[in-house]
């Protein structure tokens, strides 16, 4: 029966976001009554979309006449909500932008739009893994760190030919499947920072599970700088 009754809850406030996507800030009168649940049911499930982040509630201006007392309380979605419930939005309208450079510049405009894209990524990850040394495994567990602060959800784990840095997400994994320039410019930022030639042997915009990037030992390594991002005249 919990089981059962999580699965209701979860529709429940499925419901309640679209609702609120669908016809903005609402009080929880109003949601109440348009999903058919109690007073107490709709405070109890607005309570944990707050707990979420998904959901604010404040005062706001309501329609049509005011009765005495304080205004209702209205709630409203909030961005982290519609990030989720339009999750393709950013990467649509990223490849829409990326199909526009490659048709005007070719394929040599989305690469380097690419690396100018990761030129920021890469300053923060030389500064987090600085104090690594310049073993290339000791680097990689830092990088995995940093990466992992970026969101990207990494680790680094070591196998008899080096060691393997895994990224379990990829934030552009949706525009990277169509533009792999993406997913090139990032290995290269990788190498760069580790210290040493590194292959990727799996990247989820290709299916696989895992960005999964192969790091090679090396006894004696030269730290690349890097590269200086060409702007357009």
């Amino acid at each position: 029966m919990v089981g059962s009754e999580g699965t209701a809850d979860r529709r429940t406030r499925d419901r309640l976001l679209g609702l609120l996507l669908e016809r903005g800030a609402l009080t929880a009168s109003e949601l109440a009554c348009e999903l058919g649940i109690s007073a107490a049911g709709i405070r109890r499930h607005l309570d944990a979309l707050e707990a979420d982040g998904l959901v604010a509630g404040g005062e706001g201006t309501r329609r049509g006449p005011r009765g005495r007392g304080r205004p209702a309380r209205v709630f409203a979605l909030t961005d982290a909500a519609r990030d989720e419930l339009n999750p393709r939005t950013y990467g649509d309208l990223a490849s829409a932008a990326l199909r526009w450079i490659a048709l005007r510049g070719g394929p040599d405009a989305v690469a380097e739009f690419a690396a100018a894209q990761v030129a920021g990524l890469e300053e923060r990850l030389r500064g987090a893994v600085a104090e690594a040394g310049t073993d290339p495994m000791a680097r990689a567990e830092a990088l995995a760190r940093a990466l992992t602060a970026e969101g990207y959800a990494a680790g680094a784990t070591t196998i008899a030919s080096g060691g393997q840095l895994c990224q379990h997400h990829c934030p552009v994994a949706h525009v990277a499947a169509e533009f792999p320039q993406l997913c090139e410019a990032e290995t290269h930022v990788i190498s760069r920072v580790v210290g040493t030639h590194v292959q990727r042997l799996a990247t989820i915009a290709n299916g696989d599970g895992v960005c999964t990037t192969h790091i090679p030992r090396s006894a004696d390594i030269v730290l690349e700088p890097s590269i200086p991002v060409r702007t357009s005249a």
